[in-house]
C-alpha cells in the first residue's frame, strides 16, 4: 500500500469494529496495524470484503470510543461558523448522539425504510451533515441538490427517484410547494428552519428534541402520582438531558394549586394526565401567568380534542400527547415539529413498530379498529418488558404471531397516526355495535354543559348492552332540568358523531371516581352498573 494511503486508512479506520470485531458485542480497542494489514489484504484480494460495513457505525462511533476512552485529542470532529459569530462544534461522540437523533427523525416522523430514497437540498448548515449520517445509519437513500434548482428541476427529480420526503430551507419551501401536488410519492417535507412551522411541513430542528424535548436549562414538573411508571420516566427523560425535576407534594388534585406554582416557579415543561388538563381550563386561566411554560406533554388516557383546543386557545402553549404502557414506555407521541391531528395519539416512535391487528395476530389494513400490537419477533425492543414475574400464563396470553397486544383498542389511519377507541374491556358491545367510549366522552365534551364525564356499559335487556354516560356539569347548567339536560346532550352527540354511538342512559353526578393522579376508573363505574 502507499505510504499517503497507508497514513489515511490509519487515521480513518483505526480501530474500526467493521473489519475486525463482531457486531452487537463489545470489544477492546483493536491494534491500528492490524486494521492497515486487514485493509491491505482485501485491497489485493487475499481477504474477502466484509459482508457489513456502516460507516457510521464503524468508523465515526470508533472514533467516539477512543474519545471516551482518553485515546484521541480533544479536536472537533465538526466546526461550523457562520461569518457573524455563530459557531458550532462537535466531537465524535456529539455527532454521534446528534446523528441518531436524526436517524430517528427519519425512521419516525418521516417513516423511511432502509431502501426508501430522501432528497437533501440545504446549503452549508450543520443539518446536511447530521442527516448524511443518518442516511448512513438508516439505509436511506440519499439525494443531494444544490439550492439553485428550480420548480421543474425539484419536479423532475422528485419524479424520477420516487423520494418519500425531502428535507430544505425556508427559501426552497414555496418552489417544493409548487410542484408537490405532482409528486406522489412525497409523504413528508421537513424544514430546516428556526421559524414558524410552514403549513404541510416538520419542522426539522423542533423534531430533534422529540417528545419530552428537554434540555439542561429546562425545569421539568411531572405530576403523576409515584406509584404509576410515568413518574419514573421522568428520571430517564429529564436527567439524561442535564434537566431539572421539579416536584410539588401535592397530596390531593387541585387546579388552582397546579395554576398558582406555574405562575410562582420557572417551570418550562409540565406533564398532566389528561384530566387534569380538563380541569385547569375549566379555570380562568387569564388570571395567571406562565413566564416560563414553553412545552406541555400528556398521557395515561384518551385526550379530549376540545380540552387541547382550549389549554392551546388560553395559554398559546400546544398540548403533546403520548401512550405506552408500564410494560413498554412510550410507544406513540405527538413530537414537537410533527404535525397534530387533534384526538390522535399520534405514531410509533422508535424503536417501537406499532401495528393494529385482530385477534389472531395478522396486521389490519388503515382505518380498521382492532388491537394495538407492538412487533416483538424476530427482534424484540430492547427497552421492552421481559415478562410477567411468575406468570408465564400471563406472558403467553400476551403475545400473538409476532406482536405483544397491549389490551388496547385503536385504528390507524393512512398516514400512520393512531387514535384510540379504549381498552379491550372498555368498548362497548350494542346490538352487534362496538362503541369506544372516548368516542362519546369526547363528542360530550364538545358541549358547554359538561365539565367531564364518563361512559361504560350498562346491561340492557334487548341490546345486551347500551352506552351509559355519567356527567358533571359546569356550574352554569347544574340548575337545569335533568331530563330537559339528557335529550339536549343525546342530540348533540347524534349531531357530533355516528348516531348509534348516542348515551341512552344518563347519570348527572357530583364527581367522578379517580386515581390518586387524577385518572378516570371507568371500571368502577361498569362494575357499580353490572352488579345492578
Amino acid at each position: 500500500m502507499r505510504p499517503w494511503l497507508r497514513h489515511l486508512v490509519l487515521q480513518v479506520l483505526r480501530n474500526s469494529r467493521g473489519f475486525c470485531g463482531s457486531r452487537g458485542q463489545p470489544t477492546p480497542l483493536p491494534v491500528p496495524q492490524k486494521i492497515v494489514a486487514t485493509w491491505e489484504a482485501i485491497s489485493l484480494g487475499r481477504q474477502p470484503v466484509p459482508e457489513y460495513f456502516n460507516f457510521a457505525h464503524d468508523v465515526l462511533d470508533v472514533w467516539s470510543r477512543l474519545e471516551e476512552a482518553g485515546h484521541r485529542p480533544p479536536n472537533p470532529a465538526f466546526w461550523w461558523v457562520n461569518g457573524t459569530g455563530a459557531e458550532i462544534k462537535w466531537s465524535f461522540e456529539e455527532l454521534g448522539k446528534q446523528s441518531r437523533k436524526a436517524a430517528n427523525v427519519l425512521g419516525g416522523a418521516c417513516g423511511l425504510q432502509p431502501g426508501d430514497r430522501m432528497m437533501l437540498v440545504l446549503p452549508r448548515l450543520p443539518e446536511w451533515w447530521l442527516v448524511s449520517v443518518a442516511c448512513m445509519r438508516t439505509g436511506v437513500v440519499m439525494i443531494p441538490g444544490v439550492t439553485q434548482l428550480t420548480e421543474k428541476d425539484l419536479k423532475y427529480r422528485l419524479q424520477a427517484s420516487r423520494a418519500k420526503s425531502i428535507i430544505t430551507s425556508d427559501s426552497l419551501a414555496p418552489r417544493v410547494d409548487a410542484i408537490s401536488a405532482e409528486c406522489p410519492s412525497l409523504q413528508t417535507k421537513l424544514l430546516v428552519s428556526d421559524s414558524d412551522s410552514r403549513p404541510g411541513w416538520l419542522n426539522f430542528r423542533e423534531l430533534l428534541r422529540r417528545w419530552v424535548a428537554l434540555t439542561e436549562s429546562d425545569i421539568f414538573w411531572n405530576t403523576t402520582d409515584t406509584g404509576w411508571v410515568k413518574a419514573a420516566w421522568t428520571l430517564f427523560s429529564a436527567w439524561p438531558n442535564g434537566a431539572c425535576i421539579f416536584v410539588h407534594e401535592l397530596p390531593r388534585v387541585d387546579a388552582k394549586v397546579i395554576l398558582n406554582t406555574l405562575s410562582t416557579f420557572p417551570i418550562t415543561t409540565l406533564c398532566c394526565v389528561p384530566t387534569i388538563f380538563r380541569l385547569l381550563v375549566q379555570e380562568d386561566l387569564t388570571r395567571y401567568q406562565f413566564q416560563s411554560l414553553r412545552h406541555c406533554l400528556t398521557g395515561g388516557e384518551a385526550l379530549n380534542p376540545d380540552v387541547r383546543e382550549k389549554w392551546k386557545r388560553q395559554t398559546g402553549v400546544e398540548l403533546y400527547e403520548g401512550y405506552g404502557q408500564s410494560e413498554t414506555v412510550v410507544i406513540c407521541a405527538n413530537p414537537k415539529g410533527m404535525k397534530i391531528k387533534s384526538g390522535s395519539m399520534g405514531k410509533a416512535v422508535p424503536p417501537y413498530d406499532v401495528q393494529i391487528v385482530d385477534d389472531e395476530g395478522n396486521v389490519l389494513p388503515a382505518g380498521e379498529e382492532g388491537n394495538v400490537a407492538i412487533r416483538i419477533r424476530p427482534t424484540r425492543p430492547f427497552c421492552f418488558f421481559n415478562c410477567y414475574l411468575d406468570n408465564p400464563e400471563k406472558t403467553a396470553a400476551s403475545e400473538q404471531g409476532d406482536f405483544y397486544i397491549t389490551g388496547d383498542r385503536a385504528r390507524m389511519d393512512k398516514d400512520g397516526y393512531f387514535w384510540f377507541m379504549g381498552r379491550n374491556d372498555d368498548v362497548i358491545n350494542s346490538s352487534s355495535y362496538r362503541i369506544g367510549p372516548v368516542e362519546v366522552e369526547s363528542a360530550l365534551a364538545e358541549h358547554p354543559a359538561v365539565l367531564e364525564s364518563a361512559v361504560v356499559s350498562s346491561p340492557d335487556p334487548i341490546r345486551g348492552e347500551v352506552v351509559k354516560a355519567f356527567i358533571v356539569l359546569t356550574p352554569d347548567y347544574s340548575s337545569h332540568d335533568p331530563e330537559a339536560l339528557t335529550r339536549e346532550l343525546q342530540e348533540h352527540v347524534k349531531r357530533v358523531t355516528a348516531p348509534y354511538k348516542y348515551p341512552r342512559k344518563v347519570a348527572f353526578v357530583s364527581e367522578l371516581p379517580k386515581t390518586v393522579s387524577g385518572k378516570i376508573q371507568r371500571s368502577k363505574l361498569r362494575s357499580q352498573e353490572w352488579r345492578k
